[in-house]
């Protein structure tokens, strides 16, 4: 980025000088440029070259203000006394260059002009730095994304080997089926999540894959039902969102119940975009109350959409005595 920024830099500053030496130069009098002009021009381009790439760097961008403007004042005198002792006595020997015009004149002469050169570098200057501050921040958002995905696959794991260690423990002859399908929610997981967004119906095909898994966690102690509605599965969505909510539900609504389990999913996407997800679970106060909002998958999801969506979602959750509800509303057209 730096490179090609020195890249369109130089001939930024080409074309600058260029436009500036056309106004320095130009008399609709005498619209001729004398070739005294280049060399008093000249003068300008050296104080110029001296303020931006050493003084603004070395001293005003670090926070140095007063060393700053002393040595500004130095390079005006400078360019003033070269103008003044020097080129004038030279090009004008007779005329201009038997007198001093006085230090407000010259003034007046020179501080536009380098005012000009050294203050279309600091607006650059400024340009790029606000370039690289906004790719830190994606950098940084890039980063705890990747974290917070990090933190998904062994969370899921780990819950699901405990269901997958009771099927062994009672030989269920049901504990190849719930292999298989964990095989292939992990393969999901661990192969085509990479991105940052993911192709819709992929996600909604392993939302079914997890629902499955979570019918044979609670089977025989209540139902796991599932409806949906996708008027258009052309958007994408950030992966993992929804089953991150659905596992909350499977965690929380069988851990402590022997049956009577209800746990509810709804989702439907319109065609202009938007993604309405519904899941409702049965829970027991007495057992379930403190840790409802706890734990690493639902507060990573809380904190990936947030980052993700950040004005682009809605998220509301309902807890009464015996059901836990979540509502999420996305915005899929407005996903960063």
């Amino acid at each position: 980025m730096k490179k090609i920024f020195l890249n369109k830099e130089v001939w930024f500053q080409v074309i600058l000088h260029i436009v500036v030496f056309t106004f320095y130069s130009f008399d609709r009098r005498n619209p001729e440029i004398k070739p005294y002009q280049y060399v008093f021009f000249l003068n300008f381009v050296i104080a110029g070259l001296m303020v931006n790439y050493v003084l603004l760097p070395k001293f005003l961008y670090p926070g140095a203000y007063l060393k700053f403007a002393l040595y500004v004042a130095l390079v005006v005198v400078w360019v003033i006394f070269v103008e003044e002792v020097i080129l004038e006595k030279i090009y004008f020997p007779d005329t201009r260059g038997t007198r001093f015009l006085g230090v407000a004149y010259n003034l007046m002469s020179t501080l536009p002009t380098l005012s000009v050169l050294a203050g279309f570098k600091f607006g650059w200057d400024a340009l790029i730095k606000q370039k690289e501050v906004k790719e830190l921040k994606d950098s940084v958002k890039e980063s705890e994304l990747q974290f917070l995905k990090s933190q998904i696959n062994p969370h899921f794991l780990f819950n699901n080997m405990n269901n997958l260690y009771s099927y062994a423990i009672e030989k269920s002859p049901r504990t190849p089926e719930v292999i298989l399908e964990l095989s292939g929610v992990l393969r999901y997981m661990l192969y085509e999540c990479k991105a940052k967004y993911v192709s819709l119906s992929k996600e909604v095909e392993q939302l079914e894959n997890f629902i499955n898994l979570g019918r044979l966690q609670i089977e025989g102690r209540g139902t796991v039902s599932f409806s949906k509605s996708i008027a258009q599965s052309n958007f994408r969505i950030a992966p993992l969102i929804l089953i991150a909510f659905l596992e909350n539900a499977l965690k929380h609504g069988s851990s402590s119940q022997t049956g009577g389990i209800i746990i509810v999913v709804d989702i439907k996407i319109t065609e202009d975009g938007f993604l309405y997800f519904k899941c409702s679970n049965t829970y027991k106060t007495q057992t379930n109350t403190n840790n409802l909002d706890s734990g690493i998958g639902l507060e990573n999801v809380k904190k990936r959409l947030t980052i993700i969506y950040p004005k682009a979602h809605t998220l509301q959750i309902k807890a009464n005595e015996e059901t836990y509800e979540v509502e999420l509303t996305i915005d899929l057209k407005k996903s960063r």
